[in-house]
């Protein structure tokens, strides 16, 4: 009788690997999965902070020489896109004087 209970235990025993995951397994990975996302969501911010800081550095003037050179060249930006402007209104008013004196001839 002893005999035939340890052979009937014996069949009980498996070596074949588990097929479902417990509890904590399945959290376990769930986990892994969530730092996983997390890390890579936070690389991502830290590699574009690093990149909107590195154009910030080149936009920025270094020196109080280089602000005041560019400051100049933005003037003059200004001071030629006005002057062209201004060259172009006192064109448009000259044609429409002329169109005027054309149509009261024509009268």
């Amino acid at each position: 009788m002893f005999r035939t209970q340890i052979v009937r235990q014996a069949r009980l025993f498996s070596t074949s690997p588990i097929a479902r995951k417990s509890p904590v397994e399945a959290v376990k990975d769930a986990a892994k999965a969530v730092d996983r996302t997390i890390s890579g969501a936070a690389v991502k911010g830290i590699e574009k902070g690093e990149q909107v800081a590195e154009k910030v550095k080149q936009a920025t003037p270094e020196t109080k020489g280089e602000a005041k050179g560019q400051a100049n060249e933005l003037a003059g930006q200004a001071k030629g896109k006005a002057s062209e402007l201004a060259g172009e209104a006192k064109g448009k008013a000259q044609e429409l004087k002329g169109e005027a004196k054309a149509k009261t001839n024509q009268i």
